[in-house]
């Protein structure tokens, strides 16, 4: 176990440093999916599937590695495949990167996460904990904290994998919408940062909002039955 568990840490070792050595990221701006985004569409045509696999998969180490440019691949989605077939691709391999984020935490980096980000997790740890799926959903809605950091909160929990698997897949899919579909009209897109929008933002936080309706139902209910006893 401590060999599969030290292989599995040097690969991904190995591809984080590959991705800053070689630059990639220079691929993964606004302008270079503009100046490639004709060439992706032929080869799209011509091979649409294995296109497919490709985004998926480049999506998904992505964010298992919780490396930079996951705003621009939900672009490329809604450049490239359209808006509902995008957001389809896009959050279904989201879901999928964090969910091996979170198992990579749990059964693997649970001592390195805690000693580099513990105190930041503390607070996100005890709402985790108590509030399960209602809590996630209102962390992947509303953008107060950073999408790798949940991930490594959760895996450090008793969160049940399903409900993180559930929670996030529902919880990003207005957010992925937003960018796949901005990505399907890219030539109107001037940055990344204009997309998410105030109104943007502030329906989002609506939406969080409602997903802790329940949470404080059971804390009024709580302090209820404990006043009468």
């Amino acid at each position: 176990m401590k060999r599969k568990k030290a292989v599995l840490l040097a690969a991904a070792g190995v591809a984080i440093a590959l991705f800053f050595v070689l630059d990639l990221g220079r691929f993964l701006t606004l302008e270079s999916l503009k100046a490639n985004r004709q060439a992706l569409l032929d080869l799209h045509a011509m091979y649409p599937v294995a296109i497919v696999a490709g985004f998926m998969a480049v999506y998904i180490v992505q964010t298992t590695l919780s490396l930079p440019g996951a705003a621009l691949l939900s672009l490329a989605a809604g450049a490239l495949f359209g808006s509902l077939l995008g957001t389809v691709y896009a959050v279904l391999a989201a879901t999928i990167g964090a969910t091996l984020a979170f198992l990579v935490t749990r059964y693997l980096l649970r001592d390195a996460v805690l000693a580099r980000f513990g105190p930041r997790l503390e607070g996100l740890n005890r709402e985790l904990e108590t509030r399960g799926l209602n809590y996630l959903l209102f962390l992947r809605l509303v953008p107060v904290f950073p999408f790798f950091l949940i991930n490594l909160a959760a895996g450090l929990t008793r969160l049940p994998l399903r409900t993180f698997t559930f929670g996030t897949l529902l919880g990003i899919i207005p957010g992925g919408f937003v960018y796949v579909n901005a990505g399907a009209s890219l030539a109107s897109v001037d940055s990344l940062a204009g997309i998410a929008s105030p109104r943007v933002v502030a329906a989002f936080a609506l939406l969080g909002l409602f997903a802790l309706v329940p949470v404080g139902y059971g804390k009024w209910k709580n302090r209820k039955v404990a006043a009468k006893g």
